[in-house]
């Protein structure tokens, strides 16, 4: 294989990705209740996979967003009671977030809503095809996420 060709193979991988987010999100978010976004679910799937809570900093670095970008997010999901945000018992001027018990509710009706979406999308797709791509696509993130740092 040339250079030329990896170079094509390596952003062809990229490309696909990227239609694949694009494609996935917008099926995704359309199924999600109650007109949560994909934003919004990310976060609480964020904290119910870690438990505990961020600051709001910490969650925009996370999710490589602004800072005013994680904060509109917070303020609509504490808006509706999805989150809870108060000050940082350490440092009062900085805040803390932490998911509530509604929105572990509300992550778990949307894991409920989106799964029967993603199950007729994806069902011409083999167990053991996701199985066997998951590997490469779980080094790729790595790779990424520690470049990013």
């Amino acid at each position: 294989m040339t250079d030329h060709d990896a170079h094509h193979d390596i952003f062809a991988v990229f490309t696909e990705i990227g239609i694949i987010n694009q494609l996935g999100q917008t099926m995704l978010e359309r199924a999600l209740p109650d007109g949560l976004r994909m934003a919004h679910f990310g976060v609480l799937t964020h904290f119910v996979r870690r438990g505990g809570y961020e600051s709001p900093t910490g969650l925009a670095r996370a999710f490589q967003v602004t800072k005013g970008a994680m904060t509109n997010t917070l303020n609509r999901l504490s808006k509706r009671g999805l989150v809870a945000i108060t000050p940082d018992p350490d440092d009062q001027r900085a805040k803390r977030v932490e998911i509530t018990d509604a929105g572990r509710a509300m992550h778990a009706r949307a894991l409920q809503a989106i799964t029967p979406v993603m199950q007729q999308a994806l069902s011409s797709f083999t167990g053991d095809e996701f199985t066997a791509a998951l590997p490469f696509l779980s080094r790729l993130r790595e790779a990424l996420d520690s470049a990013r740092d």
